[in-house]
């Protein structure tokens, strides 16, 4: 019995260590291809990742720089999360035509929308390029010295490796700085807006159920690449003609249970998987809690307006959300890394890898790691919070500041590039600032302005405020502000970037707004930024030496993946419900129920549409239906995300799309620095549901009759 015991008890620990991750699909085949069949995948390495044959990371773009999509058609129909398209729709909308409110449906190709900027960018191939980058440098050769002979050698390497002249090459550091990888790249231009669902579908819940289980949201939205006659990259014309792609996804409604399989494919932003104890604990209990307190009193003016005001909740909808977004991350965590000791955890792991170095007789080498660590980490604090309050009060969260800083950068171009530099951005600037202004509301950012600048004044180190700003009275600054600086209006701000140079600076430097800004930003540049850098660029160092101690002296089983870089990933995992506290357990999967449960009518957060109501009341599913009857809705796993994944296809076993990955539950949002397969898991949207929002909800059949959809067996 005690023998079946331990057999069991390590069967256990091994498939927990099977999961986590994220993976270069250019390098699956060995242990990783071995961990995915183990844990049930019936594809091989070769069908995720070819350079020579169509393969799942065809069908994988990055969507826009910051989301993740995927070809659900040979169309170029692509898939991605409603708020990843959240932007665009809002774009399109109008009081008249409030997309956001109704959704929107293109029933036939010729209805579709642009989206100027918008691209979709596939990885063609992968390249480990190491060697070539850090050509002409030396373990003994000085840091800064090293570093502009391997940016030299970046751009060298970017220009002539070779590739289509349609592509792009693009390099990145991998392991801190131990690695560097090309990726050639096709980026796509046109892209063009199909569907969304109302967002009472693509955001139900809102804030108040972002990062939190369980869920039952279904965020997607669908747009389709075009392309130019030879099926490559073109901007926006109306010759264009649907692309045609190298592979794209069925989409399974045969469902899914506990423990299936599951595989998320995207680009993760940032990871920070391997900082040390020190880092650590200074993001929870520095720089964590100060962010979240200026998000916080941002979020609650603007919910303030917002809830009185439907113009203003058009024009703050998208800014909100994105407030919102980490300001709920990093509560959540904070909350993950306390719960689950990480701090403690990632001390055992220096003490055993002390205990490694000491064996080998590594100490010259990296004896002195964890000690500079200490030391460095101890001297940024400060320095650290400082970067973190200017970079949320001044450049993220202060609309009026933010121009304000853009006036600062345009005199800066003026005394470092000369006068024409500063006529051509000045022009740009004068040009472009039109979509700012036209969701700027000037009694919001004022209100929201007043409370910032007070936690700004309050939590910033003394040394590094203004002169003045001591004695604040936030209550008259932001009166005497918005009721006279020409940031606070379009018609005013085109108004200072009129006349010669002299007469715009001139201008600039006598708005208030202005003058505090300017005062805020030298005092920074100044105080805070020299150290900040010399301190940075010393945790680099270090980082990059101890990354390479891990990987030398980790046995070859170790699961060593490097942190997320906004490079395609693979991470696969399990179907998994989760315990997040005591007496509780969360099941992995929702449904329709949970929608009407959780409906509140005419709440902006939990209205539900009364087409879906009925729907709902007849049962009327379709063939998306569970095998209890049931509309699923979302589901989870532990797959290892971030953000940059959002829009991921979550796949099958045999690499059908069965869902879309949006989010992350709020106790495993510790992920982006302590992975733990107990709490950690991804949320994604049903497949099934997506496809019942778009054929019995929408009647959109013409997008239906696109897709390749894998059914049940019939029963016999």
């Amino acid at each position: 019995m005690r023998l079946i015991k331990l057999v069991v008890l390590f069967f256990i620990i091994q498939v927990h260590g099977q999961q986590g991750g994220m993976w270069l699909p250019n390098l699956l085949k060995g242990d990783r291809e071995a961990e995915m069949k183990n844990l049930g995948m019936k594809l091989t390495a070769e069908q995720i990742y070819s350079v020579n044959k169509s393969s799942l990371k065809d069908a994988v773009p990055q969507f826009d720089g910051g989301c993740t999509a995927e070809v659900i058609s040979d169309k170029g129909l692509i898939l991605t999360n409603h708020h990843c398209g959240y932007d665009n729709i809002q774009s399109h909308s109008t009081v008249e035509h409030d997309y956001l409110r109704d959704g929107f449906w293109a029933y036939k190709m010729e209805e579709e929308l642009p989206n100027p900027g918008v691209v979709v960018t596939f990885v063609v191939r992968i390249e480990d390029v190491t060697t070539k980058v850090l050509e002409g440098t030396t373990s003994s050769t000085p840091e800064a010295e090293k570093q502009k002979k391997i940016q030299q050698n970046i751009a060298e390497l970017t220009k002539t490796l070779p590739k289509e002249t349609w592509q792009e090459n693009l390099i990145k550091t991998f392991y801190d700085g131990n690695q560097y990888v090309l990726f050639v790249t096709e980026t796509f231009k046109d892209v063009r807006l199909v569907g969304a669902p109302p967002s009472s579908i693509g955001k139900f819940g809102s804030d108040t159920d972002n990062w939190v289980w369980p869920r039952h949201t279904g965020d997607f939205s669908l747009f389709r690449i075009y392309a130019d006659k030879n099926n490559r990259p073109a901007g926006y014309s109306t010759e264009n003609v649907p692309y045609k792609p190298k592979h794209f996804f069925p989409i399974s409604i045969k469902g899914i249970k506990e423990n299936d399989f599951t595989m998320v494919m995207g680009y993760p932003g940032r990871t920070q998987e391997y900082l040390p104890s020190y880092a650590v604990e200074q993001i929870v209990n520095t720089l964590n809690p100060v962010k979240i307190e200026v998000r916080d009193a941002a979020l609650k003016v603007q919910d303030r307006f917002m809830r009185k005001d439907q113009a203003i909740k058009i024009q703050y909808a998208s800014k909100y959300a994105s407030i919102a977004n980490y300001w709920k991350k990093w509560i959540g965590e904070t909350k993950g890394l306390k719960k689950s000791n990480a701090i403690a955890a990632k001390q055992k792991f220096e003490k055993e890898l002390t205990e490694k170095i000491n064996k080998v007789g590594k100490q010259a080498e990296y004896g002195n790691l964890l000690t500079d660590f200490q030391k460095n980490y101890a001297e940024i604090k400060e320095y650290a919070l400082a970067r973190d309050l200017f970079s949320e009060v001044v450049l993220r969260n202060t609309e009026s500041l933010q121009t304000g800083y853009k006036l600062y950068q345009l005199e800066q171009i003026l005394a470092n590039k000369g006068e024409q530099s500063f006529t051509d951005r000045k022009n740009t600037l004068s040009k472009g600032i039109d979509a700012f202004y036209k969701d700027y509301n000037n009694e919001v950012d004022k209100n929201v302005f007043e409370q910032l600048i007070t936690i700004y004044v309050n939590k910033m180190p003394k040394q590094f405020l203004p002169n003045g700003l001591e004695t604040l009275n936030a209550q008259q600054l932001a009166n005497d502000i918005y009721t006279q600086s020409s940031l606070t209006a379009l018609d005013k701000f085109r108004a200072l970037l009129e006349g010669d140079t002299q007469t715009v600076i001139s201008k600039i430097n006598t708005d208030k707004g202005y003058q505090l800004v300017k005062s805020l930003t030298d005092t920074y540049i100044k105080n805070v930024v020299p150290k900040l850098d010399e301190l940075s660029i010393k945790n680099a160092t270090t980082q990059r030496t101890y990354m390479k101690a891990i990987i030398e002296l980790s046995p070859k089983s170790a699961r060593i993946f490097p942190d997320a870089n906004s490079t395609l990933r693979v991470t696969y995992g399990k179907v998994k419900g989760y315990k997040p506290n005591d007496a509780v357990y969360y099941e992995p999967f929702t449904t329709l129920d949970g929608v009407m449960e959780k409906y509140i009518p005419g709440d902006y957060e939990f209205d539900v549409p009364q087409k879906l109501i009925d729907l709902y009341t007849a049962k009327d599913y379709g063939m998306y239906a569970n095998a209890n009857g049931k509309m699923p809705v979302a589901f989870i796993a532990t797959n290892h995300t971030t953000g940059g994944n959002s829009g991921s296809p979550a796949l099958d076993a045999n690499g059908n799309l069965i869902g879309l990955n949006f989010d992350r539950v709020w106790e495993g949002t510790m992920s982006d620095i302590y992975y733990s397969p107990e709490i950690c898991r991804n949320i994604m949207v049903d497949s099934r549901y997506v496809l019942f929002i778009i054929d019995k909800f929408a009647g959109a059949k013409n997008i239906i009759n696109e897709l390749k959809i894998i059914k049940p067996a019939l029963k016999k």
